[in-house]
């Protein structure tokens, strides 16, 4: 039972970093950025190249896959994002550009890393004890690295005013711009810093599961579902949510078939926004 707990832990730590991602260009522009799980695929990706195939540094990598996914970010807000928030208010029409977009990054993956499954060698080695449970030390490793960024995010939307300027725009964008805000400039850099944080959780979680260019689907999924659970466009939220799938996974994998594990997770998100249909931190407004 040590065990399941230990690894449920884990796994929300990283699941935490990637929802808080999302939720935050949820927040900022009413859009579920359905490919966010591409964009943490591509951070998979950098590592892989930069790390395991050409020797560079881990944490060199790791910013230079952070920095990419920034860039990728600011561009598809810029051009594809705010033109049709412009545009257009219609949510079925928002939905289709950001599935759009999901599929365009997917499409280039395969052309340029192919279907393979590929693996990083992790820098760390050994198990750790701890409480009856197994702990590999790269697993330790990576729950150190998602504890201290989602501390770090928080403080700075918390203390900082480009922090607390993201937030306003979050809470309500049309008052935040009547009060002499450049809401499009914090926008642009909001789905950047968004889109950089699911780069980071690829470059951190490649270092413990496989990465291929198929994987952002189910990526963009479990975020989507974190997000419900804890409240889209809630920060905190996003953090509840991603431990909150990150032990059900582990005790459903613990428990019963894996085929069944998603089956129950789906049931019980949907029997959760039957009566908390804004999720559990979720407030009227967001």
């Amino acid at each position: 039972m040590n065990q399941i707990i230990i690894n449920g832990l884990m796994l929300g730590m990283s699941y935490s970093l990637i929802a808080l991602g999302l939720t935050l260009v949820f927040g900022i522009m009413n859009i579920v950025n359905f490919a966010h799980g591409q964009m943490y695929m591509i951070g998979g990706f950098v590592i892989y190249y930069l790390y395991s195939q050409w020797g560079a540094n881990y944490f060199l990598a790791l910013l230079v896959a952070a920095i990419i996914l920034g860039i990728i970010g600011i561009l598809f807000e810029r051009f594809f994002f705010r033109r049709f928030l412009r545009e257009s208010r219609r949510t079925e029409s928002s939905m289709l550009l950001a599935i759009g977009t999901a599929k365009l990054l997917e499409s280039i993956a395969l052309i340029l890393f192919g279907e393979k499954h590929r693996g990083v060698t992790p820098f760390l080695k050994g198990v750790v004890t701890f409480m009856g449970a197994y702990i590999p030390t790269i697993k330790i490793f990576i729950f150190i690295m998602s504890f201290i960024l989602v501390v770090a995010l928080l403080i700075f939307i918390k203390k900082t005013r480009f922090g607390l300027a993201l937030l306003a725009i979050v809470q309500d964008k049309e008052v935040t711009k009547l009060m002499g805000v450049e809401t499009n400039t914090l926008s642009m850099i909001g789905f950047g810093v968004g889109a950089a944080l699911a780069g980071i959780s690829g470059g951190l979680l490649a270092l413990n599961f496989p990465i291929y260019s198929g994987m952002g689907s189910d990526i963009s999924i479990k975020s989507f579902i974190m997000i419900m659970i804890g409240g889209a466009g809630v920060v905190p939220g996003a953090i509840v949510g991603g431990f909150i799938l990150g032990m059900l996974e582990s005790f459903g994998y613990g428990f019963i078939p894996g085929s069944a594990t998603y089956l129950l997770i789906f049931f019980l998100v949907i029997m959760l926004l039957i009566f908390k249909p804004l999720g559990i931190m979720g407030k009227p407004g967001y």
